[in-house]
């Protein structure tokens, strides 16, 4: 099912499949992500690597068709049960996009206190605090912080990214989901972004679906392997790197298909 974990097991997939209409995208997988650990999803096109990540937050359920079988368990509770409000697990379980997102009419400032405002609304004060607190996290805090009145599409594509980073970890989740977040990134961008992970981890269990295989290998402790919607190989990344146990796997991180 899973590599060891080291400590508790924050997120967990039993059998989880995933499906548009009649159509299995994700097929029966089962993954345990250890708490304070980077985990890597990679595969070709079409493998079901998006697809999965939006299971882990119910977005999944918004795409036309979009239903799943089996469970998404977030610490021990299951996300799709009848009680769970999706509104309230995407604040548990944040999400980044592929390509940087910022809400166009808002500034620096409401970009980031807008999951805050979900809720209703806080004192100034404590808005103050959070806002701050997510930018530091996402190291943009020294480079927006004589500007958050300004509008967030000021900003570079890779302030961008970082200012949709901090977006999703104003609400304190428990999970980071990165979906290619270094996608429609320069360099610069890219390597800000994979230097978070390191840093976020300490923090939180963050999951990242990437084409980039030495980016997996760079910033991952755990790796997934999936093809045509089933997970064909899960282990530590060192490990899958050099010494894949799967024919698939090793053709793949090689370069002789995807």
């Amino acid at each position: 099912m899973a590599p060891p974990a080291d400590g508790r097991v924050r997120l967990e997939t039993q059998r989880l499949t995933a499906l548009y209409g009649r159509r299995a995208a994700v097929k029966d997988v089962s993954i345990l992500f250890p708490t304070h650990t980077v985990t890597a999803v990679i595969g070709p096109s079409g493998c079901g690597k998006s697809t999965f990540l939006r299971c882990l937050n119910r977005m999944h359920e918004l795409a036309e068709g979009g239903w799943v079988t089996g469970k998404v368990l977030l610490d021990g509770e299951d996300i799709y049960d009848r009680d769970v409000d999706p509104i309230q697990l995407r604040r548990r379980v944040g999400m980044v996009f592929q390509r940087p997102t910022p809400f166009p009419t808002m500034t620096i400032y409401d970009n980031v206190a807008a999951g805050l405002r979900v809720n209703g609304r806080r004192p100034r004060a404590q808005l103050d605090a959070a806002v701050e607190t997510a930018l530091r996290r996402a190291a943009l805090w020294d480079e927006v912080k004589d500007r958050l009145r300004h509008s967030a599409l000021a900003l570079s594509g890779g302030q961008q990214q970082r200012l949709c980073v901090a977006r999703a970890l104003a609400p304190e989740p428990e999970v980071l989901l990165l979906d290619e977040p270094t996608a429609s990134l320069d360099p610069t961008g890219t390597q800000r972004i994979e230097e978070l992970c390191h840093e976020l981890k300490a923090r939180y269990t963050i999951v990242i679906v990437t084409h980039n295989l030495q980016q997996a290998a760079r910033i991952s402790d755990y790796t997934a392997f999936f093809y045509l919607g089933d997970l064909i190989e899960l282990g530590r990344t060192e490990q899958l790197f050099t010494k894949p146990s799967k024919e698939q796997t090793e053709a793949y991180i090689t370069g002789r298909f995807g």
